[in-house]
C-alpha cells in the first residue's frame, strides 16, 4: 500500500483507473513446469483485473519445489516384470519407466 495515503482514496483511485481487486480465498497454489512443481501453502492470493488484463498475485506461505525426475526402479521390479513376460530386461526396464515405475502398467504393457 501507498505510505501516508488514506484506503479509502486509494480505492476511489483505483476504481477511478478501472482496477478491480478481488482476494481469492486457497489454501496451496501449484505452479508447474516441465522439470518441477513449486506449492506454496498458505498464500494469500489477489486478482487483479485492469483494461481487460487480469494479474493474479501470491503473496506469503512455506515455498517448497518438487522434481518431477524418473522414479527409481529397483532390480526387483525388473526382475518381476521379465518373470511374468518373459521379456528381456532391457525390455522390462524400458516398459517401467514409460510407465514411471508401475509394475502392473509395464507387464499390460508388455503382454
Amino acid at each position: 500500500m501507498m505510505p501516508n495515503m488514506d484506503p479509502r482514496a486509494l480505492k476511489r483511485m483505483m476504481d477511478s483507473m478501472g482496477m478491480k481487486n478481488t482476494e481469492i480465498p486457497s489454501d496451496k497454489v501449484i505452479i508447474s513446469s516441465a522439470d518441477k512443481d513449486i506449492v506454496i501453502v498458505g498464500a494469500s492470493v489477489t486478482l487483479i483485473e485492469m483494461q481487460g488484463t487480469k494479474t493474479f498475485s501470491i503473496s506469503g506461505g512455506n515455498v517448497s519445489e518438487v522434481d518431477k525426475a524418473k522414479p527409481e526402479i529397483s532390480e526387483e521390479d525388473v526382475r518381476m516384470v521379465m518373470e511374468k513376460t518373459d521379456s528381456s530386461k532391457d525390455d522390462a526396464r524400458q516398459a517401467l519407466e514409460e510407465t514411471n515405475g508401475s509394475i502392473a502398467d509395464a507387464i499390460l504393457k508388455l503382454s
